[in-house]
């Protein structure tokens, strides 16, 4: 939930049977286009060129993401912290944990997915890390305690940005981790320099998930690991050319919330994996991980405190709080599901 973006041409893609890939113009909605808005021309060698209506409206998403995230981090961190992430908990558990333990399945979160990605403690070669949509750093800094290495941070929000280096100056680790406004999809590093490229709950945003992925394998250090873990929609059925009808409204109604583009799916992700010749690519569906997690949100907005600090923070939070059942919804209905996609660069 804490991404950056920019207009951009669209790499080939397979010729799979893929949902929101498949059509170009599926990657920069954040709801249902209109033709005007989502015109798209071929250019040579098959690319695709976003029309000016088209980079203006992907120009109107990065401002949306900003604002909000610039509106939300602070309630945030107040009532959960600062992990700006879901939660990891034991399939059908139903004990109802403290902030404490809420807390403790954010952190659970990062071991669970560093170990799918085989990327464990005793790994020497974790020493550059990017965090692709940081927050306010949480990620960031627990790596770079974990491993002793040195993590960038990017974020399209301002004001996450100076939190998470205030928070790093807080905790003695600026000589270690830093965070800049910078673009996910445009990022501002060389080729192959980190050896764990890191995206929590970023990919949502992007609204061209090709250029997405090829930024971070161009990033990469050869060797070096992706962990990209990301709200999807439901994988499609053999034969099913997009969600039904009624799944894509509950979609479109988060998206105008969440200021998301068009979802895609798991197996999308690993197209474009294997498309780029990405080694180890593997994926789970980790939706009954996280299922106590939007419950818990809710419970906490609901208290005094939690309404009290939503009403100050602004009408975004109010209107997100409001979206927060949807998420439920969708999660329940096997619409939403929550995906971690790993692979390995080639030497």
């Amino acid at each position: 939930m804490k991404a950056t973006l920019a207009p951009s041409s669209l790499i080939s893609l397979p010729r799979h049977k893929v949902s929101s890939l498949r059509s170009p113009s599926l990657l920069l909605q954040s709801q249902r286009p209109s033709s005007a808005l989502m015109t798209t021309t071929t250019a040579s060698r098959g690319s695709v060129a976003v029309t000016a209506a088209a980079t203006s409206s992907v120009e109107a998403l990065r401002e949306g993401i900003a604002e909000f995230y610039n509106e939300t981090s602070g309630l945030w961190e107040e009532i959960w912290g600062d992990h700006m992430h879901h939660g990891f908990y034991d399939p059908d558990s139903s004990v109802q944990l403290s902030d404490s333990g809420h807390r403790e399945a954010q952190i659970r979160m990062i071991e669970e997915s560093l170990r799918f990605a085989g990327v464990t403690e005793e790994e020497k070669k974790i020493k550059r890390v990017v965090d692709v949509g940081c927050g306010i750093g949480g990620s960031s800094r627990y790596i770079a305690s974990k491993f002793g290495a040195e993590c960038i941070g990017i974020t399209l929000s301002p004001v996450q940005a100076k939190r998470a280096n205030d928070l790093a100056a807080a905790q003695s680790l600026s000589h270690k981790v830093s965070f800049q406004v910078a673009d996910a999809l445009e990022q501002p590093f060389e080729d192959g320099i980190f050896d764990l490229v890191w995206s929590m709950e970023s990919g949502e945003h992007m609204p061209d998930k090709a250029k997405f992925v090829k930024e971070l394998v161009r990033v990469a250090a050869p060797g070096g690991r992706i962990i990209i873990v990301t709200w999807c929609h439901r994988n499609l059925s053999p034969g099913e050319e997009a969600l039904q009808p009624w799944e894509q409204n509950l979609l479109d109604r988060i998206c105008k919330t969440f200021y998301l583009p068009a979802w895609c799916s798991t197996s999308d992700y690993v197209d474009l994996l294997q498309s780029l010749s990405l080694q180890d690519i593997k994926c789970a569906d980790w939706s009954e991980n996280v299922a106590p997690f939007w419950p818990a949100v809710i419970r906490t907005a609901l208290t005094w405190r939690g309404l009290v600090s939503l009403l100050r923070s602004g009408m975004k939070s109010i209107k997100g709080a409001l979206t927060m059942p949807l998420m439920i919804e969708g999660y329940k209905k096997g619409v939403i599901k929550f995906g971690i996609i790993t692979c390995q660069k080639p030497l």
